[in-house]
């Protein structure tokens, strides 16, 4: 039965499905994967309903961006990651598209071992978790179920700190800003701040700090790095990753119209409507507005991948958001490379990119070299999903060698 999402091939196919995007994003790929496989726990929606942490206090508390509202001890992943780190889930203040104050959640991890106080902290942007409440990366992270845990477990090993944000909107009734860099950029600079200020976690205000992400976590990271020098100075910037970057929205989202990703442009099209109130629901048709309501409330990264697959915009729009002026406005301001990125950028794509076009990004890193940026590209010949695991390596060494207080090498 097709219930107007797209095809779905029966439960074989989308079991199939998820075990391969769960492997991938995993730094399993070549593995065997039992075709029963499942999909990572999560918190039900219910559950998650429940809880008032996540819900932002109105009105707003006085206070600086980073400013921490309330924490609470959570846990750091599965065993072992918890061997490595206290975590703690925390919201904090952060701004907004707009420049305005709001609040944020996201998870604070302090190596176990070491000095806290000249711990590192890397501010680590996740990649796409999906609109629905029960995606929030925190709540992944405090389940066990983080795509991303590798890479993190990696950072707190090595003795550094890891801050890591939920971006804007994951609360009871999500208003998720996906890809929107003017606000998932200041939600990664204040989830470092919010670490440094959070009493139990005993890390310095003049630590060393790196950005890091994949996907949206590598737009949000060179967001951070633009926007560091104006909005953060008193920060100990040494260095930024990126990888998979969606550089330039309109580019990304015409590559996937009618393709396998076209779940994540629909997420992108309620992030930029939650953050600009670009009247979504207005140009959608019955079954548009049937449909995103829905995944507003339900959906993570397993299902925006695995449930929308070729289908495009007129499917379920009464005119294309991708033309229009307002929506043109919003992707514009939301291009990377207007401004410059002062300290170390590892930049890196797989060629082979089939969510995040890669001459779009190719086009980031001639940006930035034209602009002095000291930077480090990379490409790998592989798919984005691939790629989530495929730069760690590189990506721990750059930052090591930041960290270290190494000179940077760049081949612009």
């Amino acid at each position: 039965m097709n219930d107007g999402k797209g095809p779905r091939g029966g439960r074989s196919v989308l079991v199939l499905t998820v075990a391969a995007l769960t492997g991938a994003v995993c730094g399993l790929a070549g593995a065997a994967v039992q075709a029963s496989a499942a999909p990572p726990p999560s918190r039900t929606a219910a559950d998650a309903a429940d809880d008032a942490f996540f819900t932002p206090p109105n009105p707003l508390p006085p206070g600086a961006p980073g400013d921490v509202i309330r924490a609470r001890p959570a846990k750091a992943g599965p065993p072992g990651a918890r061997a490595l780190a206290d975590a703690w889930e925390v919201m904090y203040l952060s701004t907004d598209a707009h420049g305005k104050p709001n609040a944020v959640t996201g998870m604070v991890l302090v190596p176990r071992k070491g000095d806290r106080a000249a711990a590192p902290i890397v501010g680590f942007g996740p990649g796409t978790h999906g609109p629905a409440y029960r995606c929030a990366p925190s709540r992944m992270i405090d389940d066990g179920a983080f795509y991303e845990q590798p890479a993190v477990n990696d950072m707190l090993a090595r003795g550094w700190a890891v801050a890591v944000t939920d971006y804007e909107g994951y609360h009871p009734d999500p208003e998720t800003t996906y890809v929107v860099g003017r606000s998932t950029g200041p939600a990664l600079i204040d989830a470092v701040r919010a670490a440094q200020r959070l009493p139990e976690a005993g890390l310095s205000a003049d630590a060393k700090v790196a950005f890091r992400g994949y996907s949206q976590g590598g737009g949000a990271a060179m967001w951070a790095g633009e926007l560091q020098p104006s909005y953060a100075p008193g920060l100990n910037l040494v260095g930024v990753v990126g990888g998979g970057v969606p550089a330039d929205l309109a580019l990304v989202s015409l590559a996937l119209n009618g393709g396998v990703g076209f779940g994540f442009l629909m997420n992108a099209l309620i992030g930029l409507d939650n953050a600009y109130g670009l009247g979504l629901d207005g140009v959608l048709n019955e079954n548009g507005r049937a449909v995103f309501g829905a995944m507003r409330k339900n959906d993570c990264a397993i299902e925006l991948f695995a449930d929308y697959q070729g289908r495009s915009v007129a499917d379920y729009f009464t005119r294309s958001p991708l033309a229009d002026a307002a929506w043109q406005r919003a992707y514009g301001v939301n291009k990377l490379g207007g401004s410059t990125i002062t300290v170390p950028v590892f930049q890196y794509h797989v060629t082979r990119d089939e969510l995040v076009d890669h001459q779009q990004a190719a086009t980031l890193r001639s940006t930035y070299c034209s602009k002095g940026v000291k930077l480090t590209w990379k490409t790998f010949d592989a798919g984005h999903l691939t790629g989530v695991h495929l730069g760690n390596a590189d990506a721990l060494a750059f930052l090591t060698d930041r960290v270290a207080g190494k000179d940077a090498a760049t081949n612009c």
